[in-house]
């Protein structure tokens, strides 16, 4: 389980490092565009972890692990979400 929780934050790290740079492109060249990347970026990451939950829970044999695997994502989401929109806004 440690190399999915390693993957994971690999994951978690890069949507917000994408989340931070593309920020910063947009709200130099068009910031009217912001809530429209906002909410574009959003879907995406969203779209992603759940992806990431789903093949896992797929592949996983065991249910408690899948629920642990399941729970540490969305923590790790919704710190990531926090963090960034801190860095940001």
């Amino acid at each position: 389980m440690e190399i999915e929780i390693f993957l994971s934050a690999l994951l978690i790290t890069l949507l917000g490092a994408v989340y931070v740079k593309g920020y910063d492109i947009v709200k130099a060249r068009s910031p009217e565009h912001l809530p429209q990347f906002y909410l574009a970026m959003a879907t995406i990451r969203m779209l992603l972890v759940l992806t990431a939950i789903g093949l896992y829970v797929l592949f996983s044999d065991s249910r408690e692990d899948s629920i642990r695997f399941a729970l540490t994502i969305i923590i790790m989401y919704v710190a990531m979400m926090a963090i960034t929109l801190s860095m940001r806004h």
